[in-house]
Parts: C-alpha cells; structure tokens; sequence
C-alpha cells in the first residue's frame, strides 16, 4: 500500500453555468477567501490557480472561484461537469483537472497495469 507524502487536500466540485466551482475544505486549505487575487491560466488541459496579489481574476463574495470562459472553453468544461481539484497549499496553488484530465490519467494508470486492463 501506497504511503501519502504529499499534503494534498482534494476535493470534487461541480462548474456551474457562471463558471463557479467551490469546495470549502480545499479553499480553506489554501486560505483564500474572498476577494483573494488570482492567476487562473490553462496548461495541458488543466487549470492552474494560484494566489497572486497582482492577479487579474478574484474569489468571488461568497467565496467561490469563477473560472474565466476562455479557460472553461479550452478545457471544454460545461456547466454541470465536475472536476477534480488538488490543492496544493504548502505552494499556494490550485490545479483543477476537467473530466478529460482525469480520464486520461486513469487509463494511463491502467494500462501500465499488468494485462494493461482495469481490475
């Protein structure tokens, strides 16, 4: 069995039709609250938040983060999807991986599987 090293706080949001997503146990782990500025840009298919007091995006008054269309259209995230989000708050960083992401990840660990099959 796999021993944890990391002190990753995950959570599963759902992206609503604003482009919200919240989780407050991941939220708290990284000590964003409202009106924390962010820098919210897409890599690889991901989304990479972090705290950036220059950033140009904010966590909403209700705390929640808003991901900007453009992010959400190259990520191809609709309203209602959920994503997984892996807060990484010793980094003060946020990735949130849409379903895409995750599936991929998946079937890579599966395939490197012995008979490269699910169990």
């Amino acid at each position: 069995m796999a021993v944890r090293e990391r002190g990753t706080v995950y959570g599963l949001a759902a992206v609503d039709g604003r482009g919200r997503i919240a989780d407050h146990q991941v939220m708290t782990a990284l000590g964003w609250l409202s009106g924390t500025r962010l820098d919210i840009r897409e890599c690889e298919g991901l989304v990479l938040v972090a705290a950036n007091r220059h950033g140009v995006f904010a966590m909403t008054s209700q705390g929640h983060l808003r991901l900007p269309g453009t992010v959400r259209h190259w990520c191809r995230l609709a309203p209602g999807e959920r994503v997984l989000l892996a807060a990484h708050p010793a980094e003060g960083r946020l990735v949130v991986y849409p379903p895409a992401a995750v599936d991929a990840m998946i079937a890579q660990f599966h395939a490197s599987m012995p008979g490269g099959e699910a169990p």
